[in-house]
């Protein structure tokens, strides 16, 4: 069993970077959720943990012993960037080993690909940092800055599909690395007729399940405009 430690930022009464009417601390608690769900779902042979599941503040160094204590396979830290910038960035340790090389590797060409989707995103690079949850655990650590709060960016922050995306795309990445196991198709249970589905529907969603069009999940409920757009650019790039 593959253990995932995942750290949203800040919390409580530490609310990290602010503007344009958003908090850090709730948009990373969003992501990290989303990622938490995508990896319990998606994947076999995984456990997956919170430094915090509420608004909380934990200290830094209690954040990395949580990780530490655990016996993680792996931690990633979730934050959003401030200071007037744009685009996406992620960190590894000064004195990192290969294995988290690979990892910050795997996690920035996940997510910047699944950013791009919906529009262009500065590539901010492949950072270095002498940051206490990444010089303090004990497994493969990674910190990523999810574009910036008091820019343009925001427009991205305030889309929960966009949020969505990016802890998906934080889970896909950590399985890769992993080397975790798909689960198995149900051969269209989800939307199987019995659960008021028609046939046609069930084989339309394992249909778009194989293109990685869509993870077949929610099927019955509203789409947003955003989730709209990246289904039909999977599609049709896929062609």
């Amino acid at each position: 069993m593959k253990k995932v430690m995942l750290d949203p930022g800040h919390g409580g009464k530490d609310s990290g970077a602010v503007g344009n009417s958003l908090k850090e601390k709730e948009i990373v608690l969003a992501i990290s959720q989303y990622a938490k769900r995508f990896l319990e779902t998606q994947y076999q042979g995984v456990e997956v943990r919170l430094t915090r599941a509420d608004d909380r503040f934990i200290p830094l160094n209690e954040r990395a012993q949580l990780a530490n204590d655990w016996g993680a396979d792996v931690f990633v830290s979730i934050h959003i960037n401030a200071g007037g910038g744009s685009g996406f960035e992620t960190f590894r340790s000064k004195s990192a080993n290969d294995l988290t090389v690979t990892l910050q590797n795997t996690l920035h060409n996940e997510i910047l690909k699944s950013m791009n989707i919906v529009s262009p995103i500065k590539d901010r690079g492949r950072q270095q940092a002498n940051f206490l949850v990444l010089r303090q655990t004990a497994m493969p650590a990674v910190l990523t800055e999810n574009l910036f709060i008091d820019s343009g960016d925001s427009r991205q922050l305030k889309d929960q599909a966009f949020l969505k995306a990016t802890g998906e795309a934080h889970a896909k990445a950590i399985a890769t690395f992993l080397k975790l196991t798909a689960v198995p198709s149900k051969g269209g249970t989800e939307v199987s007729p019995q659960k008021g589905y028609s046939t046609e529907l069930a084989k339309a969603v394992e249909w778009a399940k194989k293109e990685g069009i869509s993870d077949g999940q929610r099927v019955n409920e509203p789409a947003t405009r955003g989730e709209i757009l990246i289904m039909l650019y999977r599609a049709l790039a896929n062609k």
